[in-house]
């Protein structure tokens, strides 16, 4: 399997619940890079990287937080990029 790169735009209750360090902790403990980032208008950006079966585990994780809720996720695959780790966006 090879390595790619998703984009991800989601809606829902994903802000003030630990969306982003819970997906900081799922990334890192899956070896995915990328980054996550609240948008102004209350949801979430986010790109993972790495392979596809890696990052829909780190999805799956998210999903599993007890207060999260993801009502909507657009997803796209983007270019690879030169990328180690995984940040949080502040």
């Amino acid at each position: 399997m090879g390595i790619i790169r998703k984009h991800y735009h989601i809606t829902g209750r994903v802000q003030g619940v630990g969306f982003r360090y819970r997906a900081k902790y799922a990334a890192q403990s899956l070896g995915v890079s990328g980054w996550v980032a609240n948008e102004p208008d209350g949801s979430v950006t986010m790109e993972l990287q790495g392979r596809e079966d890696q990052i829909n585990l780190v999805m799956k994780e998210i999903n599993m937080g007890s207060f999260i809720v993801m009502d909507w996720i657009d997803s796209s695959e983007i270019p690879v990029r030169e990328e180690h780790g995984f940040r949080v966006r502040y």
